[in-house]
């Protein structure tokens, strides 16, 4: 006959070595506890309440009440309040309306999740504390696997849930599962042994929720076809999942360096490499980026390499998150999304003599009149131009692109669109909107970097020039000449 106890300090023991294992905690570690009421929430509440004075926990008990249930739902706020008086351990419960997740997107247990997780995070920051704890265990795991199969996912996705990882809510957070490492039914026994009360959630128990079907009909089916242990062996499966990750994010990073070019990426040095180098650079860079990949599935990387692929030399794409991708010419580059952003439209005057600042293209143009010939001579490249001073007005202007401009290029006779100057020189499209056009009397004399016009050419007669020189600020800017 087993002793008292024994099921308790078993349990008590193989999860303090599952969280000695992934460092879950440490000493004086300030943690928040999220309780639903279930029993895998409330095993997870006792486990580090017989854990705290060996580690030195500061522990809180945070809880969501969703009002999916109703009645049910407020029972079981009262209850895990209870709980936490009982334990004299700080509470902190909020309710929401079920309408508020309904106006989110995507299923309304995600939106429960995402709801839950966002008020943690502002419990920890109000707290000042460091992790949030939260009661998953191996079977929740088992489940998470199947369902990612299931819905397509890549061996990102089949590596499960990890014992810790960054808090998307919170980057200075720390989210645990100190009981991964265990099953339901240790959890149960645990709770048991202890004559510990817990809450049931009757919505578990629909199988028109394919997480609830995979529970409570599948796995059943496969533990008697299969093993008993199937659980067991899934999560496994997605421990290794993750331990190749880890190896396979290593190679992504060394491998993003060889294709960066500026702050985006080089397309002909992403497609130089092979189909599964191309997906981990791109999802390594998006990460990067972006700060975490919430949204983006191996579907979507899928998408964008197609997208990147197409002979479009200039285009953009929106992906979750709201943000863009960014394609002109060979250059991919990130954005923040922009279907709210005004177009640029500047125009500033400039005398000579003077110098102008124009902060919407972060360049500074500097000008100055000279006797000709000068020491200085003729300009070393397109950033800067020489002007007959008699041929200007005394004031000009500095304007950005307008649909239809149109100016005649030096040495030739006829006019040219400003636009097929742009395609020709590969310039991109954001560049396009920002460049300073200097101009006389409408007429366009100089695009810095690109070309200059007809007028004010010097010549035999010229006695004195105008000296302009473009100076980028941004240590990062370059012309595509």
């Amino acid at each position: 006959m087993k002793r008292r106890g024994t099921v308790a300090s078993r349990l008590q023991a193989k999860v303090r070595e599952f969280i000695e294992q992934h460092r879950l905690l440490s000493r004086g570690d300030r943690v928040l506890i999220g309780v639903s009421g279930g029993p895998d929430s409330v095993a997870l509440l006792h486990l580090l309440l017989d854990a705290r004075a060996e580690l030195g926990l500061h522990l809180e008990v945070a809880h969501v009440d969703h009002g999916i249930r109703g009645v049910e739902s407020r029972g079981d706020a009262d209850f895990v309040r209870e709980l936490a008086a009982t334990a004299q351990l700080p509470f902190h419960g909020e309710a929401i309306v079920p309408a508020a997740l309904a106006r989110g997107t995507g299923n309304l247990e995600a939106q429960a999740r995402e709801a839950r997780y966002r008020f943690f995070a502002s419990v920890a920051e109000r707290r000042r504390l460091s992790k949030v704890a939260v009661g998953h265990t191996r079977d929740d795991q088992a489940e998470t696997v199947l369902l990612r199969l299931f819905r397509g996912s890549g061996t990102t996705g089949l590596g499960g849930m990890a014992p810790a990882r960054r808090f998307d809510e919170s980057p200075g957070l720390t989210l645990v599962r100190p009981l991964l490492g265990i099953g339901k039914d240790e959890a149960l026994d645990y709770l048991r042994e202890r004559n510990l009360p817990y809450r049931l959630d009757a919505t578990n128990r629909d199988t028109r929720l394919l997480r609830n079907w995979i529970r409570l009909r599948l796995m059943p089916r496969l533990q008697r076809r299969i093993d008993t242990r199937i659980a067991a062996r899934l999560a496994r499966q997605a421990s290794l999942f993750r331990e190749e990750k880890l190896w396979l994010d290593e190679l992504a990073a060394a491998e993003l360096e060889g294709v960066r070019a500026g702050g985006g990426i080089d397309r002909r040095r992403l497609f130089a490499r092979g189909k599964i180098a191309q997906r981990l650079i791109l999802r390594r860079w998006l990460e990067e980026a972006r700060g975490h990949l919430r949204g983006i599935g191996f579907n979507h990387i899928e998408d964008l390499i197609n997208w990147i692929a197409l002979d479009k030399p200039q285009s953009r794409i929106a992906i979750p998150g709201g943000w863009e991708l960014v394609r002109e010419y060979e250059a991919i580059r990130l954005e923040e999304g922009s279907r709210n952003r005004r177009p640029i439209c500047y125009s500033y005057v400039l005398e000579l003599g003077a110098e102008l600042l124009v902060p919407e293209a972060q360049m500074l143009i500097r000008t100055e009149k000279v006797l000709w010939p000068s020491n200085n001579g003729w300009p070393r490249t397109l950033m800067e131009a020489l002007f007959d001073v008699a041929g200007l007005p005394e004031k000009l202007v500095v304007r950005n692109f307008r649909s239809g401009d149109r100016f005649q290029p030096l040495g030739l006779t006829g006019r040219k669109k400003i636009k097929d100057l742009f395609i020709e020189k590969r310039v991109p499209l954001s560049l396009r909107a920002r460049l300073p056009l200097l101009c006389a009397d409408e007429e366009i004399l100089w695009i810095p970097g690109y070309g200059r016009s007809e007028r004010g050419r010097v010549g035999p007669e010229t006695r004195q020039v105008a000296r302009f020189t473009a100076l980028f600020l941004e240590s990062n800017a370059t012309i595509l000449c």
